[in-house]
């Protein structure tokens, strides 16, 4: 199955008390610039998944500045927005029958040679693959086929109301990859990601 790669960007950011998405990486740009180069850098068709303009208008102007803007596919995530699991099978739905790189914007520690060893990882497409960071699944970053099967299961666990992403992969049976811990860390405090910069994180000005 063809592999594509979908940023999801859909968090409200609550505890962090301003938008993840925007704020500066210390090795430039976002949050959401610097995951959309490691996925582009991928070298395959790319999604962005978020409900916000400012996003999209992110992602275009970054697609556009290193050519690869062909590549990118910018889907505005409808209402009700519940969680990831809601997200992936809007997802599944929309890309079927292929092997969908699931990655969020909030690892800002996240590393090309973690995304490289999970892509390149010797397990079976039409199975779920996510990491893992040696105490416990990590899966916002893994790889789900949108085959008849899995797009049926994810169908109708959330017609039952399941919003659950760990419930629900644990019914339909996933392999796991463990990965480097610290690449693998989400933020979502302000001091989750205090160390990146020595202190509070701020938002970058958008244009």
């Amino acid at each position: 199955m063809r592999l594509r790669a979908c940023c999801l960007c859909g968090g409200q950011s609550r505890r962090m008390g301003q938008d993840k998405a925007l704020l500066t990486h210390p090795e430039g740009g976002t949050w959401l610039e610097r995951t959309l180069l490691l996925l582009a850098a991928l070298e395959t068709p790319l999604t962005l998944f978020s409900h916000q303009p400012s996003h999209h208008q992110v992602a275009l102007r970054l697609a556009q500045r290193w050519g690869w803007d062909d590549r990118l596919e910018r889907l505005v995530e409808p209402e009700p927005r519940e969680g990831p699991l809601l997200a992936l099978a809007r997802l599944m739905e929309h890309h079927p029958n292929q092997r969908l790189l699931l990655c969020p914007v909030d690892m800002p520690w996240l590393q090309p040679s973690t995304l490289a060893a999970l892509v390149a990882a010797p397990a079976d497409a039409n199975v779920i693959l996510v990491a893992h960071d040696g105490e416990r699944r990590q899966p916002l970053l893994g790889l789900y086929p949108s085959d008849g099967r899995h797009r049926a299961a994810i169908e109708a666990a959330t017609a039952a109301g399941e919003r659950g992403l760990q419930r629900w992969i644990a019914t339909v049976g996933c392999q796991e990859l463990e990965l480097p811990p610290g690449t693998l860390r989400n933020a979502n405090e302000p001091e989750d990601v205090a160390p990146l910069w020595g202190g509070t994180p701020g938002t970058k000005e958008q244009p």
